[in-house]
């Protein structure tokens, strides 16, 4: 058998009771004669998840590398490049 608490020591001492069942040990709760189990629920494995993406591409010659600057007198303007 683990390690019995009554109810209202468990209020004072909640964190040790989790830092006990989290390593294993049976941890029970009496109160007013009935009997709790306090047990570490297994969980599911995590799985990856790709980071959303910041930069948003709105060209499509940006996304694919085809693209350069065209620059006239007084303007500098962004140009697709056709392969």
């Amino acid at each position: 058998m683990g390690k019995l608490y009554s109810a209202s020591v468990v209020r004072e001492r909640l964190a040790d009771a989790l830092d006990e069942a989290e390593r294993g040990d049976a941890v029970f709760i009496e109160r007013r004669g009935v009997r709790f189990r306090l047990a570490l629920e297994p969980s599911a494995p995590r799985t990856k998840r790709r980071a959303a993406r910041r930069i948003e591409v709105l060209d499509a010659a940006v996304a694919h590398g085809t693209w350069s600057w065209e620059w006239k007198p007084g303007t500098l303007r962004f140009k697709s490049r056709r392969r």
